[in-house]
């Protein structure tokens, strides 16, 4: 079974892409781009502060922690789009901008904390599990049916931000922040004007570049991986606008 390694880091990408990009055409809809940071920050924070005192690496103590930061904050995230909604996504700015320092500071007092901090932010993902497989997977297969059964809950906010939250707090610590973000929002902004099948070839092209530089060249997966959807991303934004008259290129 040894050859078949690599499977699992494919299947943990490939079960957190199906439950990010829903999620992510959500986000882009509502207008709040920058919760997909905040939330996700704050998962790690509340994950960075349980190692402040208990120095553990057990999933059971740290998934809690990181629910809880991320439940937080996403409830932080409603209250706030309530209560001053043309501002909101400066709030949710400095909502993340807080998490972060919460982060930071954790990871100075942890013996550990640099290394763990690393992790969350982009975790090497050549190192999945078979738990880390099935627990993406999971989650994607579960985002999914929700979207096809019931996709008139997602229309609630209170429904949206729990399911965000806890999707969330899980790919935080599978995936780490910045590929969290970038499955989140690259997806769902092409498909706001390409076909499925497009973005599919395109986050296709990404995941095979991600895998191979990381191999390729011995760096982190995560880090390899969040610049190749980040690239193919941008990249196919700059063709679209190459494309445009020039009278709209410049409105």
């Amino acid at each position: 079974m040894t050859e078949f390694w690599f499977a699992l880091p494919v299947l943990t990408l490939l079960g957190g892409l199906a439950a990010l990009a829903p999620l992510g055409a959500q986000v882009l809809q509502r207008g709040v781009v920058f919760i997909d940071l905040a939330v996700a920050q704050a998962a790690a924070a509340g994950t960075l502060w349980v190692n402040v005192f208990y120095h553990t690496h057990d999933a059971r103590i740290l998934l809690p922690a990181s629910l809880f930061g991320a439940l937080l904050c996403a409830a932080t995230v409603a209250w706030l789009c309530r209560l001053w909604p043309e501002r909101r996504e400066a709030l949710i700015g400095l909502l993340y901008i807080f998490s972060a320092m919460l982060a930071l500071l954790a990871a100075q007092f942890s013996p550990h904390g640099k290394d763990d901090l690393q992790q969350l932010l982009a975790a090497d993902l050549l190192w999945s599990s078979a738990t880390d497989a099935i627990l993406a997977l999971g989650c994607g297969t579960l985002v999914v049916v929700l979207l096809l059964l019931q996709r008139k809950l997602f229309a609630r906010d209170i429904f949206f931000y729990m399911v965000f939250a806890i999707v969330a707090s899980l790919m935080v610590q599978l995936l780490g922040v910045f590929l969290v973000f970038a499955l989140l929002i690259a997806p769902a902004i092409l498909l706001e004007k390409r076909s499925i099948v497009f973005v599919a070839i395109l986050m296709s092209a990404a995941l095979i570049l991600g895998f191979y530089s990381s191999w390729h060249f011995d760096v982190p997966s995560g880090v390899s991986l969040t610049l190749a959807f980040a690239l193919v991303g941008l990249a196919a934004g700059l063709l679209k606008s190459t494309h445009l008259p020039p009278e709209d290129q410049f409105d």
